[in-house]
Protein backbone atom coordinates (compact mmCIF):
# COMPACT_ATOMS: atom_id res chain seq x y z
CA UNK A 1 0.00 0.00 0.00
CA UNK A 2 1.13 3.58 -1.16
CA UNK A 3 1.32 6.13 1.40
CA UNK A 4 0.28 9.54 1.04
CA UNK A 5 2.71 11.47 -0.49
CA UNK A 6 3.46 8.78 -2.99
CA UNK A 7 -0.17 8.97 -3.91
CA UNK A 8 0.52 13.06 -4.53
CA UNK A 9 3.39 12.71 -6.08
CA UNK A 10 1.67 10.22 -8.60
CA UNK A 11 -0.93 12.21 -9.70
CA UNK A 12 0.36 15.63 -9.42
CA UNK A 13 3.95 17.87 -10.11
CA UNK A 14 5.68 20.14 -7.92
CA UNK A 15 6.01 23.51 -10.00
CA UNK A 16 6.89 26.09 -7.48
CA UNK A 17 7.61 26.68 -4.18
CA UNK A 18 4.97 28.85 -1.75
CA UNK A 19 8.05 31.52 -1.70
CA UNK A 20 8.30 31.96 -5.45
CA UNK A 21 5.27 34.06 -6.10
CA UNK A 22 3.88 37.02 -3.89
CA UNK A 23 0.22 37.68 -3.39
CA UNK A 24 -1.42 39.19 -6.72
CA UNK A 25 1.76 37.57 -9.04
CA UNK A 26 1.78 34.80 -11.57
CA UNK A 27 4.43 32.12 -13.03
CA UNK A 28 4.24 30.09 -15.98
CA UNK A 29 5.95 26.72 -15.32
CA UNK A 30 6.04 23.87 -18.18
CA UNK A 31 4.28 20.82 -17.00
CA UNK A 32 5.49 18.50 -19.53
CA UNK A 33 4.09 19.65 -22.86
CA UNK A 34 1.78 21.87 -21.18
CA UNK A 35 2.06 25.86 -20.38
CA UNK A 36 1.03 26.76 -16.96
CA UNK A 37 0.45 29.98 -15.48
CA UNK A 38 0.40 29.49 -11.64
CA UNK A 39 -1.27 32.55 -9.46
CA UNK A 40 -1.39 33.64 -5.94
CA UNK A 41 -4.52 35.51 -5.08
CA UNK A 42 -4.62 36.56 -1.27
CA UNK A 43 -2.30 33.04 0.06
CA UNK A 44 -4.31 31.20 -2.43
CA UNK A 45 -2.86 29.45 -5.29
CA UNK A 46 -4.38 28.84 -8.73
CA UNK A 47 -3.48 27.42 -11.99
CA UNK A 48 -4.72 27.42 -15.85
CA UNK A 49 -3.18 26.56 -19.13
CA UNK A 50 -0.81 28.98 -19.33
CA UNK A 51 -1.68 30.54 -22.97
CA UNK A 52 -4.16 32.77 -23.93
CA UNK A 53 -7.42 31.35 -25.96
CA UNK A 54 -7.61 34.08 -28.13
CA UNK A 55 -4.00 34.68 -29.46
CA UNK A 56 -0.88 32.43 -28.80
CA UNK A 57 -0.14 35.22 -25.54
CA UNK A 58 1.58 34.03 -22.22
CA UNK A 59 -0.71 34.26 -19.26
CA UNK A 60 1.40 34.64 -16.49
CA UNK A 61 3.04 37.70 -18.30
CA UNK A 62 -0.25 39.38 -18.29
CA UNK A 63 -2.06 41.77 -15.58
CA UNK A 64 -3.23 40.19 -12.32
CA UNK A 65 -6.20 42.20 -10.54
CA UNK A 66 -7.80 39.96 -7.90
CA UNK A 67 -8.82 36.66 -9.56
CA UNK A 68 -8.92 37.88 -13.23
CA UNK A 69 -5.61 37.82 -15.58
CA UNK A 70 -5.75 40.07 -18.45
CA UNK A 71 -3.56 38.66 -21.34
CA UNK A 72 -0.42 41.11 -22.16
CA UNK A 73 -1.60 41.17 -25.88
CA UNK A 74 -5.03 41.72 -26.84
CA UNK A 75 -6.56 42.46 -22.86
CA UNK A 76 -8.86 39.72 -22.82
CA UNK A 77 -9.44 38.76 -19.68
CA UNK A 78 -9.90 35.27 -17.70
CA UNK A 79 -11.76 34.37 -13.99
CA UNK A 80 -8.81 32.03 -12.55
CA UNK A 81 -10.79 30.19 -10.97
CA UNK A 82 -12.99 28.93 -13.66
CA UNK A 83 -11.39 29.94 -16.52
CA UNK A 84 -14.26 31.67 -18.30
CA UNK A 85 -13.71 34.43 -20.58
CA UNK A 86 -14.43 37.51 -19.25
CA UNK A 87 -14.30 39.83 -22.29
CA UNK A 88 -13.70 40.08 -25.86
CA UNK A 89 -11.64 39.29 -27.97
CA UNK A 90 -11.56 36.16 -25.70
CA UNK A 91 -14.73 34.18 -26.32
CA UNK A 92 -13.26 30.45 -25.54
CA UNK A 93 -12.66 29.99 -21.96
CA UNK A 94 -9.09 28.58 -20.64
CA UNK A 95 -8.62 25.32 -18.94
CA UNK A 96 -8.08 25.41 -15.02
CA UNK A 97 -5.83 23.13 -12.70
CA UNK A 98 -6.26 21.56 -9.57
CA UNK A 99 -3.81 23.28 -6.85
CA UNK A 100 -2.33 21.73 -3.83
CA UNK A 101 0.07 23.00 -1.52
CA UNK A 102 2.26 20.72 1.33
CA UNK A 103 4.64 22.34 3.23
CA UNK A 104 6.13 24.99 0.95
CA UNK A 105 5.58 22.81 -2.62
CA UNK A 106 3.29 24.10 -4.86
CA UNK A 107 1.76 21.21 -6.58
CA UNK A 108 -0.29 20.68 -9.96
CA UNK A 109 -2.72 18.20 -12.04
CA UNK A 110 -2.22 18.77 -15.00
Amino acid sequence: MSTDIEKLESEWVCVAQTGDLEDEEALGVQVGETAVALYRVDGSFFATHGICSHEFAHLAEGYLEGCEIECPLHQARFDIRTGQAMCRPASEPIQVYPVKVVGSDVYVKV
